[in-house]
């Protein structure tokens, strides 16, 4: 079992298709079918369950994915370990919320970049929850996520804390009791969001059942949405200051302390810190509050 086969393995599991991990490679197909063929006789298992609609993994081929993704990681992670020379150069990988881009990251990104030029450094967006399981699986070097995270083989450090408070439409009367929110629409992210958990606990705490719940991709859509006056929502105060200059809206504070939300970096455990991502954390959490 070579580790081309692994990673030819795991593009057609992600993939879910010997042509989309063909393309995403760039071999042709026959020869994916090939590979995965042999692999499969070398472990004398079927890895794939084979339809027309694409390919899924078999339990045998859950088991593998598990330890081809590991695998995969501590030879890219013994590369960098041997090549690293306290200066930092190469690729890192991180995760954030859609809100700590929009608003932290572009001046901690613009002075990273000044400084660190030979870094290969990509953003992936996504919800805590996805941002977390992205980590764990090796695809992300570290994100930023919002609190709380408890999980075994993750460090977590916190490089700042957000002020949520409630959104509307500035052509919304104020909101004074929770008992206004009953019939209005909440505008949140997909579920796995730490935002939309505590808006959603916090008015099952005053017994609110909201009425509907939209759910969105990217932050421009909640907030144009709550600019034409369609719902409401929880976000961070810091994103409201900044987009009070584009939008049209209203932001409250709510008396509950808990909706002091810090904002965390996580890593692995068991993963090495290069030179990149020593320089990157201390990066972050000198600029993260500057703004």
């Amino acid at each position: 079992m070579e580790i081309r086969d692994l990673q030819i393995f795991l593009a057609v599991a992600n993939n879910g298709s010997f042509t989309k991990a063909a393309e995403k490679l760039e071999y042709v197909q026959s020869s994916i079918s090939i590979r995965i063929q042999q692999l499969e006789r070398d472990l004398k298992t079927v890895l794939f369950h084979r339809g027309r609609q694409g390919v899924r993994l078999t339990t045998s081929g859950e088991a593998l994915k598990s330890y081809a993704e590991k695998i995969l990681f501590l030879t890219q992670e013994a590369e960098r370990v041997v090549s690293d020379n306290s200066i930092p150069r190469g690729p890192l990988r991180i995760g954030s919320l859609e809100t700590t881009a929009a608003i932290r990251l572009p001046s901690i990104l613009s002075d990273y970049h000044k400084s660190y030029s030979e870094v290969d450094l990509t953003l992936k967006t996504g919800t805590t929850e996805e941002l977390i399981n992205s980590v764990l699986k090796y695809e992300l070097d570290g994100a930023f996520v919002a609190a709380p995270v408890e999980h075994a083989e993750l460090d977590t450090l916190e490089v700042g804390v957000e002020e949520l408070v409630l959104i509307s439409g500035g052509q919304f009367p104020p909101i004074v009791q929770p008992e206004q929110l009953q019939n209005l629409t909440l505008l949140v992210f997909r579920v796995g969001c730490s935002y939309r958990r505590k808006l959603e606990d916090w008015l099952h705490s005053e017994g609110i059942a909201p009425v509907k719940i939209m759910e969105f991709g990217t932050l421009e859509g909640i907030l144009g949405c709550i600019h034409a006056g369609l719902g409401v929502s929880f976000l961070p105060r810091s994103v409201i200051e900044r987009a009070m200059v584009q939008y049209h809206l209203r932001s409250q504070e709510i008396a509950n302390k808990s909706l002091r939300t810090p904002t965390l970096f996580i890593r692995r455990k068991d993963t090495y810190t290069t030179a990149a991502m020593s320089e990157f954390i201390r990066v972050s959490r000198d600029r993260f509050n500057l703004l």
